[in-house]
């Protein structure tokens, strides 16, 4: 077993595909007290659990399969929808961790404020409203290309800045507490960290995993005992 996985915890099975992978690469589900499959983002929930590769496409496989019902070996309500579950809780917890990194003081918003804090070299992510306008993304475009040529200038290794494009403007407006927030910045810090953690999550799930290398790059698979279940 890979050194990083024996940190993580034990290697668990995609319900689907059968690859054995870390539990940051899966989404564990368990049946609630009411018998309806509900999906744990924390891997926290008790019960027997089972595992999909973190993509929309697998859990809506495993849906089609009737794959959760024969791992946990139990009459399970799988909710039609689950995988409009999946996104929408991952969704809510990347936005509640970036309120959380407001709340640590990481979070800097207003379009010249971002752009000063990406030419000081200290922003670790830029966040951009999906519904802004197309002017000012191209402009935060700018600064970032800056930022790179003027490392590259200095001699330094070009960093990645990534951008995070998913939250719509009312959305942002309600998790950082002020209004018309459109550009914001993360500074470095555990906090700011943990919201650029979750985003990876939610850009692998939307595309399938394939984003897994660079988030970036992104515009906008039955019968598992053994490793799979717990």
């Amino acid at each position: 077993m890979k050194a990083a996985a024996q940190k993580e915890g034990p290697e668990r099975s995609c319900v689907v595909t059968r690859a054995v992978k870390a539990p940051d690469d899966l989404i564990r589900f368990v049946a609630g007290p009411d018998g309806v499959l509900v999906p744990d983002l924390r891997r926290k929930l008790p019960g027997r659990g089972v595992w999909a590769s973190l993509s929309r496409k697998t859990v809506a496989e495993a849906i089609k399969r009737k794959a959760f019902e024969r791992s946990l070996k139990a009459k399970v309500a799988v909710p039609a929808d689950l995988p409009d579950i999946v996104d929408g809780l991952m969704y809510r917890d990347t936005l509640q961790a970036l309120s959380m990194a407001n709340k640590a003081g990481l979070v800097t918003a207003g379009f010249a404020k971002v752009e000063a804090l990406i030419e000081t070299g200290r922003c670790l992510a830029v966040i951009a409203a999906s519904d802004g306008a197309e002017d000012g993304k191209r402009k935060i475009g700018q600064a970032v290309r800056r930022l790179a040529a003027a490392r590259e200038a200095e001699g330094l290794k070009a960093r990645e800045l990534p951008v995070v494009a998913i939250f719509a403007a009312a959305d942002l407006e309600l998790a950082l507490g002020r209004a018309h927030v459109i550009h914001a910045a993360l500074a470095p810090g555990p906090a700011a960290e943990g919201v650029l953690s979750r985003w990876r999550r939610l850009v692998r799930y939307r595309t399938d995993d394939t984003a897994a290398s660079d988030p970036n790059d992104i515009e906008d698979t039955t019968e598992p005992a053994g490793p799979n279940a717990e």
